[in-house]
């Protein structure tokens, strides 16, 4: 009687085991696997997904936690995922969205789905042919000032998310999060490699129902990129170079664990700041530049102007250039981001940078394509 009572019982045990009643979590999901991103995190259930975005500001925080469920399917999802505190619950695919930057404008346009972008917000600055068509036929809301935008445009368009860009000490989104419009914070910039800034599209292709496209592409970019590492272990050490420019009273130069600096080191480069820590910019005056990277062989900038410059125009915003000997041995190239894709292009598509600054540290590697973005400073 006692051994049939006890077989009794593992048969209900067992039998509780094998399906979960409706009140009860979902316990056990398939992470998806991430080879680069540190602040991501994905976790597939039966009914639903939740989405993990690491705090980069604030050590053991998060920064957003998102429930993806299935269009049609809200109201029949677990219960489970509504005990995930504070999350953000998503139906998707994302049939209307709001973009508030041109990367996110330009990668969903390379992907095919410009079609589900019905509002942006500083539309001036996004350099995207296919955006501006589309606003100028007033397909697409032209939303107003990023930082603060019109909400009754927004809310006129009714995207079903708004795609931003979080800041540190931002203080939040103001009315644009009031509205009851899910955001979602592309936070992808603060990732401290390229390829794992890239690996966000992946992210993106799982709200917009788009994963086999941007599986393939991030392939594509990752193989692109390790490539041309190759090429650069075969070469050696690079050029010494310094980046960018004063601006103001101030040049901020390239954090040692930043995207841009991390890709300076793939490339081989000798860069005076590479064992700093920072993940962003570091605000230098010019003596320290001057006195610790004025001898760099190579100075690679970015500006912005309606035409290129040449190397008076260049000296006209500090006459300290003088004495750097990139500017006295005339070994400036200049990256005009208003005349190429640069801010569109390169945070996913890293590998098409890395040529550029391939070419321009490591001359004698032969058989590169032209560079993209950068040029010769003219003299």
């Amino acid at each position: 009687m006692r051994r049939l009572l006890l077989y009794s019982c593992l048969a209900v045990a067992l039998l509780s085991c094998g399906r979960r009643t409706a009140s009860e979590p979902q316990t056990a999901g398939d992470s998806l696997a991430f080879k680069y991103s540190t602040l991501l995190s994905i976790t597939e259930y039966d009914d639903y997904t939740e989405v993990t975005i690491r705090n980069p500001w604030k050590e053991g925080k998060l920064l957003h936690r998102y429930v993806l469920v299935p269009r049609g399917e809200k109201e029949k999802a677990s219960p489970s995922w509504g005990r995930l505190e504070g999350a953000t619950v998503i139906e998707v695919p994302v049939q209307r969205a709001a973009v508030f930057t041109t990367v996110h404008c330009a990668l969903l346009t390379e992907l095919g789905l410009g079609d589900h972008i019905v509002g942006v917000a500083d539309a001036k600055y996004i350099k995207v042919p296919y955006i501006q068509e589309q606003i100028k036929k007033g397909r697409i809301a032209d939303c107003g000032n990023g930082m603060n935008p019109i909400v009754e445009k927004i809310m006129d368009v009714r995207p079903e998310v708004i795609m931003l860009s979080p800041f540190e000490n931002s203080g939040g989104y103001g009315k644009t999060e009031e509205i009851g419009i899910p955001l979602i914070e592309c936070a992808e910039y603060m990732e401290t490699s390229p390829l794992a800034r890239a690996e966000w599209m992946r992210f993106y292709g799982l709200l917009f129902g788009a994963s086999d496209k941007t599986d393939r592409l991030f392939q594509q970019v990752d193989s692109s990129y390790t490539a041309l590492k190759q090429q650069v272990a075969k070469a050696g050490r690079g050029h010494s170079v310094i980046v960018d420019k004063v601006v103001g009273s101030v040049w901020y130069m390239p954090g040692g664990r930043s995207t841009i600096g991390q890709m300076l080191k793939d490339a081989g480069a000798d860069y005076p700041w590479a064992n700093d820590t920072q993940s962003g910019s570091l605000a230098l005056p010019f003596e320290t530049v001057l006195e610790r990277g004025g001898e760099a062989d190579v100075w690679m900038l970015r500006y912005s102007s309606d035409h290129e410059w040449d190397y008076r125009e260049l000296l006209s915003g500090h006459q300290g250039y003088s004495h750097l000997r990139a500017f006295r041995e005339k070994s400036v190239y200049g990256c005009n981001v208003e005349q190429s894709h640069f801010y569109e292009d390169t945070p996913f598509h890293p590998d098409r940078l890395l040529s550029d600054f391939l070419q321009i540290l490591h001359p004698d590697i032969i058989g590169l394509p032209p560079l993209r973005y950068y040029k010769k400073l003219r003299e």
